[in-house]
């Protein structure tokens, strides 16, 4: 089996390789790749996933984030006008977070102030936990694909000396192949970690306003509440 893998590595390699020599020493993107070996294919699936999951969670966070400029001014107005129908569909009819958590407190108006906070939490940390949703992934690849990479380094030495230990011959051609695998896995690996790292980090910043905004709707609304009493 390994001889079999290894021989459909070393095709792929010295193809690239003829491939580079015709064309005066170029070489295209897909042949560089190709030298990576049987790696790369896990390290293109881990690509694909990160690209799908940052933009999938960009979106998702930048519709969540959306919000009138006087949604709170017109959520106090009803408040003050006595009109709590008229402020439960204008938060409903508002698909974001900021909003759910006020329907929510509008939905307590009545009871006891540490009781409408709560219940305010409550709807906080499930709307958090929901933007949050598979940002774990890209954590998860920023770790792992590095580790891809430095899975390819040892098998790159372990092609390299192999094919030294089976040809008898020292040259550049025989150790090409192990050096090819070994450097373009690392380098892919790393910056597909790169990426996902960059790109977990934008997202959680971004979560994070969101739910500063959050809180401070949620403030401003409880102390809507409690202006009458003042």
């Amino acid at each position: 089996m390994f001889h079999l893998l290894q021989a459909q590595l070393t095709d792929s390699v010295n193809q690239a390789t003829q491939a580079a020599s015709a064309n005066s020493g170029k070489i295209s993107l897909g042949d560089l790749l190709m030298m990576g070996g049987f790696l790369m294919i896990p390290l293109l699936l881990l690509f694909l996933i990160t690209i799908y999951m940052f933009f999938e969670r960009l979106i998702a966070i930048r519709k969540a984030s959306k919000l009138e400029g006087n949604f709170m001014n017109i959520i106090r107005d009803h408040i003050v006008n006595g009109n709590v129908s008229a402020d439960r569909s204008f938060a409903k009819n508002m698909n974001n977070p900021v909003a759910r958590i006020i329907d929510k407190g509008i939905q307590r108006i009545g009871k006891p102030i540490e009781n409408i906070e709560r219940s305010m939490e409550n709807v906080g940390k499930l709307e958090l936990y929901n933007m949050e949703r598979n940002l774990s992934v890209l954590s998860l690849i920023a770790g792992i694909a590095p580790m891809f990479g430095f899975l390819g380094t040892i098998v790159g030495m372990f092609q390299l000396f192999y094919s030294l230990a089976s040809v008898a011959d020292f040259n550049i051609q025989t150790m090409a192949n192990g050096i090819y695998t070994k450097m373009i896995t690392s380098a892919v690996g790393l910056i597909i970690g790169l990426i996902a790292y960059i790109g977990h980090n934008y997202l959680t910043t971004q979560v994070d306003k969101t739910a500063n905004r959050m809180e401070a709707a949620s403030s401003e609304f409880l102390d809507i509440l409690q202006e009458p009493t003042r």
